[in-house]
């Protein structure tokens, strides 16, 4: 397969680095392995399940940083095997991989379990309090500022 280098685009283009992130991932190559599953658990939680069948607790890391999760999984080859098999068919993939997932903004990892093979990622999107909206009351009719007794006086000496 062909690989292109946008590299010379990104520096002559300005508003349209995304597109060419884009076209970079999609022109990869790389399979969806492992598969996974993204699902809406409640109003602002969410739940990212992998697919790691034959990785263990060692073998998976999980690191967030800024507005990325990455999921990693490394295979460690068994040299404790006295036996030596040999593999007639191969249908259980033991390749390393990584997944890249790009988080909105205020979304935090609050949890990961590793059950039946899937490994599950609960996300929540907790927003500051400061950046939610407020509702501003609306006075009806005039507004006037208190004046302090006596300086109206003053101010009109």
């Amino acid at each position: 397969m062909r690989t292109f280098d946008l590299a010379p685009f990104y520096r002559s283009t300005v508003g349209f680095d995304r597109l060419f992130s884009l076209l970079d991932q999609a022109s990869d190559g790389s399979p969806g392995y492992p598969p996974y599953n993204i699902e809406r658990t409640g109003d602002n939680a969410y739940r990212i399940s992998v697919a790691v069948s034959g990785f263990s607790l060692a073998e998976l890391s999980i690191v967030a940083k800024e507005n990325t999760l990455t999921i990693k999984g490394e295979k460690v080859a068994n040299e404790n095997v006295k036996e030596k098999s040999e593999v007639l068919y191969r249908g259980i993939a033991a390749r390393a991989f990584e997944r890249v997932f790009q988080l909105a903004d205020f979304v935090i990892v609050k949890n990961a379990s590793l059950e039946n093979g899937l490994l599950h990622v609960d996300l929540v999107r907790e927003i500051p309090e400061a950046k939610k909206p407020r509702n501003i009351p609306i006075a009806a009719g005039a507004v006037s500022t208190p004046v302090i007794e006596g300086s109206a006086n003053k101010a009109a000496a």
